[in-house]
């Protein structure tokens, strides 16, 4: 540490965005996420189209989610022994060629069905690629605007490509088959940009080199993804920072899911209304983002992602009785100012995503953050091997199970379910982590001055006895001595 004070116009999001290799990967990032839910809508009116089978839909966004869920955790072995760089490149590539050959093959199910899996497959090895290159392309003080950037185009690309591109593009042509050419052309761009990134080839050594020459045969995959699954069960933090994003994924997946009937059914809102929560939602993110940037050095990190789920878990919990709680609010007539407008229940669902969106933002972007900053280059691939895993079992899942829970036990039950548990797994991640370790403070400062970050909540909870104690070892700025 330093013992300087933190630029702020070095941290921010222009700085990050002025790193020309960070901005091409973003860029590229940008494409491929865009494209990805453009095919993804394209392909649904194929099939829905060929088949006339919501059943076949359902397939394939299997198709799309079962490989990342098989393989996520293999491709990040790999992904430690080549440049990165070259993935990027190849994956991108492949997956424009994949695209011209799915319009190609026409309205034949079959034959979508196994292109895109061998799209998906590739995606599985571009992924952790790509989030390895991050922490290689950007200093560690700019790690927390690099993340958000990407967290947010990873929301927005959804709501860009799924839900006006692909729509637009289907629309105006009179079928889906120009998304698929539309898609082809970002990929090739996105390749294009990641072909001039730096290049990032493995750590390597004597060892390594006899490790990869043993690892060339599948029992050395399955031995080096041993060793980082290994590496998170030695490694809590790590442990829980996947965990953390876990949570985060799996909020994702039930959101998509349930989204449209929880906008009907608990909202009053029709299905096509969702833009209402979405919207808002996408702008608290990037106030979430904001946020992180001016004010997220003066709050160790951790405690950062555990307010965030406690308030995410209470904003999606308030969310559930939105109706009655606008009722109740119209229901308090000022003596002076009419707030019904405020009252409404457009009013009260919009104010709950955006705060929604605040706390969302916070957990994502701070557990990524965590988790790249505590990674050692040797084995970035591998975890974030697991943590795509993760994310798609997160995603997978509530296609399979919370859809038929919701239709036997209603939507706003299973909703009120999940905003329980994200609360919980906030208040156990503080009991049972315990107070925060040093170093997890100094980080949190990063390279301010020594002694500005603080543990609120593990201060506010010292007694009065302990805070003298405290009080008595600190020096005249406030600094432990010794530190």
């Amino acid at each position: 540490m330093t013992g300087e004070p933190l630029d702020a116009s070095d941290t921010g999001t222009g700085a990050v965005l002025r790193n020309r290799p960070f901005l091409l990967l973003w860029l590229s990032q940008l494409a491929t996420q865009v494209g990805s839910n453009m095919v993804l809508y394209g392909l649904t009116v194929v099939v829905l189209e060929s088949t006339g089978l919501s059943s076949a839909v359902s397939v394939l966004f299997l198709t799309f989610l079962v490989p990342s869920v098989l393989l996520s955790a293999v491709a990040g072995v790999y992904i430690d022994r080549v440049d990165r760089r070259t993935v990027l490149v190849v994956t991108n590539v492949l997956r424009g060629v994949a695209m011209v050959a799915i319009w190609l093959v026409g309205p034949n199910v079959s034959l979508i069905f196994l292109l895109n899996i061998v799209v998906s497959t590739l995606t599985v090895f571009f992924a952790p690629a790509e989030a390895a290159m991050i922490p290689h392309l950007v200093p560690r003080r700019q790690l927390v605007s690099a993340n958000g950037l990407f967290t947010l185009t990873l929301n927005g690309a959804f709501a860009l490509g799924f839900a006006l591109l692909g729509p637009l593009i289907v629309k105006v042509s009179g079928g889906p088959a120009p998304v698929l050419l539309v898609v082809a052309v970002l990929y090739g761009i996105a390749a294009v940009f990641c072909f001039t990134l730096p290049s990032d080839s493995p750590i390597r050594d004597e060892a390594a080199v006899s490790a990869e020459a043993t690892a060339e045969a599948p029992q050395g995959t399955l031995s080096q993804l041993k060793e980082g699954l290994g590496y998170i069960r030695t490694n809590r933090a790590i442990g829980w920072s996947l965990g953390y994003l876990g949570i985060a994924a799996s909020l994702v997946g039930v959101s998509g899911v349930l989204g449209p009937k929880f906008a009907q059914d608990t909202l009053g809102l029709r299905a096509q209304d969702l833009f209402l929560v979405v919207l808002p939602l996408g702008i608290g993110i990037v106030m979430g983002v904001l946020l992180l940037n001016s004010y997220g050095r003066y709050l160790p990190r951790r405690r950062a992602i555990e307010g965030g789920l406690v308030a995410l878990g209470i904003l999606l919990a308030v969310m559930t009785i939105a109706g009655p709680l606008s009722r109740a609010l119209q229901g308090v007539r000022p003596p002076i100012v009419d707030l019904s407008a405020l009252t409404s229940l457009v009013a009260v669902v919009i104010a709950i995503a955006f705060l929604a969106g605040i706390a969302y933002g916070i957990v994502a972007i701070s557990s990524q953050t965590q988790l790249q900053e505590d990674l050692p280059e040797e084995v970035r691939g591998r975890v974030f091997g697991v943590l795509n895993m993760l994310v798609s079992v997160g995603s997978f899942l509530p296609i399979i199970i919370v859809g038929p829970i919701s239709d036997l036990v209603g939507t706003t039950a299973v909703i009120l379910t999940v905003a329980i548990l994200i609360f919980l797994s906030g208040i156990l991640s503080y009991s049972l982590r315990g107070p925060l370790a040093p170093e997890e403070v100094r980080a949190s400062a990063g390279t301010m001055v020594p002694g500005t970050a603080m543990d609120p909540i593990g201060v506010a909870m010292r007694t009065g006895d302990e805070r003298s104690r405290v009080a008595a070892d600190r020096g005249p700025d406030g600094d432990a001595f010794g530190e």
